[in-house]
């Protein structure tokens, strides 16, 4: 039975959530929840990833994932960063997180709609659109190769993921 309290997803009964219902909630200094995201962050700034934090991890976590996504794209879902294989005790990203495939202690970084690994932020054709960055506790680390998509990451974290936190940050361009 999957149980969703405060905003994350958890895969356990209802009745063990509320023990652990703060340990998978991912925040950003940079925004609030359901607020906007600054421009620094986007294609009309330095188009720098922003900070995430998070706090304790479920017992068993292995490693940890994270794909910011915009469901509001013309086209579908665009991918905005996948990340995979970040160790268990990390609790944040910092703003302006390399965009290398592979850092020393063992993350790797799958490729966006952009075409390239690492951040690439908000930069949507017309209207307000919604940007998630949702992180995955996993209990296992995954044999994906650096590059791989959104896609590939969901399609191997299946039935790894112990819990679930999501961020929803919104952005619209001047004038557009």
């Amino acid at each position: 039975m999957l149980s969703l309290v405060a905003g994350v997803r958890l895969g356990m009964p209802a009745e063990e959530t509320s023990a652990r219902r703060d340990q998978m909630e991912i925040k950003s200094p940079a925004f609030g929840q359901g607020r906007a995201i600054p421009a620094k962050y986007t294609c009309d700034g330095k188009d720098i990833s922003p900070s995430l934090t998070w706090a304790e991890t479920p017992q068993g976590t292995k490693s940890l994932a994270l794909i910011a996504d915009d469901p509001d794209a013309p086209m579908g879902t665009w991918v905005h960063w996948v990340i995979y294989n970040l160790p268990p005790a990390t609790r944040q990203l910092p703003d302006e997180f390399p965009a290398d495939e592979r850092l020393p202690d063992g993350t790797i970084q799958g490729k966006t709609d952009f075409g390239r690994t690492g951040y690439g932020g908000p930069c949507p054709p017309s209207g307000t659109h919604r940007y998630f960055f949702r992180l995955f506790a996993l209990d296992t680390l995954l044999s994906l190769p650096p590059a791989s998509t959104a896609k590939q990451l969901k399609a191997a974290m299946r039935g790894h993921i112990l819990a679930e936190a999501q961020l929803m940050g919104t952005y619209r361009r001047k004038g557009r």
